[in-house]
């Protein structure tokens, strides 16, 4: 099983070129995708519809949207009202059905300066060949440590609370003249989970170290539900960003893999591709088997 984590920057490639084609074509070969920074609507990508777009351009995936927030930008023509909504957020892509989501949104601070958005995470349950997974495309917030700290903190009783929480509903239907459950069994909602996505953190961080936790008397240790980091398992050193940063040139790992610890052993590699220019961001593959 292979999977994709790419922060597209809305279409826009490392060269100021808007064309979203260039990220669509890096999909092939890979079986589920968490994409990043997708929007709708906004006058720099010519008021694209990109999840739309996407579907269209990928036609062998089943997709699902999440946007963080939700702008109006209608318009009135010849008197009459164009409803149209300024999105911002993320998606998912599979190979196979994706049985249930449902999107989070993530805690934020009011920020003065710089601009500061509303983060999401949008969570997928996909019946893969591993067995039912609950996969998460994540993008959290770029300026303050203390700000990803609280989100991080928010994925994380998500988690150890989703064998409690359910799916997205649970129980009998009292009502079957009204066919809530259209016929289906209660929905899966197994612990296992990928948390695929932009962290805008880097190794060794505060951040990445809530995730994981430290083991330093027996590395490589793995609580029950705890989170594995793909690339430290596999012993691997990356980086899925490049930029000058006060006149330096920076090479940093922004996207990240996290798999619970029943996963870990089924990683098999991962890996990136800095001669991309299709986004800022470069993408980061990741193989289970």
């Amino acid at each position: 099983m292979r999977l994709l984590s790419y922060n597209i920057q809305y279409g826009f490639g490392s060269d100021g070129i808007y064309d979203l084609s260039r990220a669509v074509r890096l999909f092939d070969g890979a079986d589920i995708i968490a994409l990043q920074e997708v929007e709708r609507h906004w006058s720099r990508s010519g008021f694209d519809d990109q999840p739309a777009l996407i579907e269209a351009m990928a036609p062998s995936f089943y997709t699902a949207y999440g946007p963080a927030f939700d702008m109006d930008a209608s318009t009135l023509q010849e008197g009459r009202v164009v409803n149209r909504r300024r999105q911002f957020g993320t998606m998912i892509l599979s190979r196979w059905p994706i049985l249930w989501t449902r999107l989070h949104l993530l805690p934020m601070r009011r920020m003065l300066s710089p601009l500061n958005t509303q983060n999401p995470a949008l969570e997928a349950m996909i019946d893969t060949p591993l067995g039912p997974l609950r996969v998460f495309s994540i993008h959290l917030a770029h300026v303050g440590v203390q700000e990803r700290l609280m989100q991080i903190e928010h994925l994380l009783a998500l988690h150890h609370n989703a064998t409690a929480t359910g799916g997205p509903w649970s129980g009998i239907d009292d009502e079957p003249s009204r066919n809530w459950t259209e016929g289906q069994p209660e929905p899966a909602c197994p612990q296992a989970a990928i948390w695929l996505g932009d962290f805008n953190c880097e190794p060794g961080s505060a951040e990445l170290a809530r995730i994981t936790g430290s083991t330093p008397y027996h590395p490589g240790a793995r609580y029950a539900g705890g989170f594995v980091d793909a690339t430290a398992h596999l012993g691997q050193s990356l980086h899925s960003h490049r930029k000058d940063i006060a006149g330096q040139d920076r090479l940093r790992q922004l996207d990240h893999c996290f798999v619970t610890a029943d996963l870990a052993p089924a990683l098999r590699a991962v890996w990136t591709e800095p001669a991309q220019i299709a986004s800022d961001h470069f993408p980061l593959w990741v193989d289970l088997g």
